[in-house]
């Protein structure tokens, strides 16, 4: 088995061998720093809610694992604390194929469910007469709350922690890289494709630990299709690319505010007051206050429209 073959990254192999592909899948491009950890799990290791996670934090001291190899106790305090429920693979599968029903038209197109599992569908993927294969691959897809990003790739059951064969996974992202290896005819269209491919995915999350998952099983999914097709391992300078990509498209941010988490502050306002006195008052956030996610006073969440090259406020998407 390879280093790419591990369900569990090892960061301090990245951070000894790709140190600045590390650096990307750390990097937060709304604040220009590194993504914070966002949650008080890692307290007892000394690292705080507001503090930047750093390579060498990561990489030297094995902190960070998928979530089936956390404790119970911490599983049930992050459930509790921010409702976090990871969904097992059959469920992701089965949402997934709805959204397929509708761009498709059609049942089964990728694999039939067949109770808690599925059987691959192993012939070629057909389409309708008014859509082609590089539409499919240009859809955009986003997963709110993304967590390890199970909805988007599958490596590995989020639940159970058991890594799942390629021909079997079933992310939004696997099945346009299965797409793009029964159509593209040559490896220049094939790396094409795939880097179309990742700009089209999306997904945010709050805590720390699970975006640097998430983009690390995004990164690596890319990685594993790759060698699967060219038996081979991509050059440094396509993963710094894929990564960079990456690092725009999975992003850190407070999904009911649009912020980056706990970015909103308290201000002070000066006012008159009937006796003709200044006086200063602290007020909080007024998108907190009145609960609208146009009024924050926090960060909000930049990401990067890639048909224009141009990065824009998440919020302005929705308002869109």
């Amino acid at each position: 088995m390879s280093f790419f073959d591990n369900v569990d990254i090892n960061e301090n192999y990245l951070l000894e061998n790709f140190p600045q592909i590390l650096d990307l899948l750390l990097k937060d491009n709304t604040t220009k720093k590194n993504i914070i950890w966002a949650t008080n799990s890692y307290e007892n290791k000394g690292y705080y809610f507001n503090d930047q996670i750093y390579p060498t934090v990561i990489g030297n001291n094995s902190l960070i694992v998928p979530r089936a190899k956390k404790t119970l106790d911490e599983k049930n305090k992050r459930s509790k604390d921010k409702a976090e429920v990871f969904t097992p693979s059959w469920m992701c599968n089965k949402q997934n194929n709805l959204i397929d029903f509708e761009w498709f038209d059609k049942q089964n197109v990728f694999n039939e469910e067949k109770g808690k599992t599925w059987i691959v569908n192993k012939e070629k993927i057909a389409f309708p007469s008014n859509k082609n294969w590089t539409d499919y691959i240009k859809e955009i897809r986003l997963e709110i709350t993304c967590g390890e990003g199970p909805y988007i790739v599958s490596r590995y059951d989020t639940v159970t922690g058991k890594k799942i064969p390629l021909l079997n996974r079933i992310g939004v992202l696997d099945r346009k890289f299965r797409i793009i290896n029964e159509n593209a005819t040559n490896k220049e269209e094939w790396i094409k494709y795939s880097v179309i491919a990742i700009k089209s995915i999306y997904g945010y999350e709050w805590q720390g630990d699970n975006i640097i998952l998430a983009r690390e099983n995004v990164l690596f999914s890319y990685i594993d299709y790759y060698i699967d097709k060219f038996n081979e391992i991509p050059s440094e300078e396509l993963i710094k690319e894929i990564s960079k990509i990456i690092s725009w498209n999975i992003w850190q941010m407070d999904g009911l505010k649009g912020v980056v988490p706990h970015s909103c502050k308290t201000e002070k306002i000066a006012q008159m007051n009937l006796f003709g006195e200044k006086k200063t008052d602290d007020i909080g956030c007024l998108g907190c206050l009145k609960d609208d996610i146009k009024q924050h006073n926090g960060i909000y969440a930049k990401v990067m429209d890639w048909n224009t090259n141009k990065k824009i406020k998440f919020i302005d998407i929705i308002r869109g």
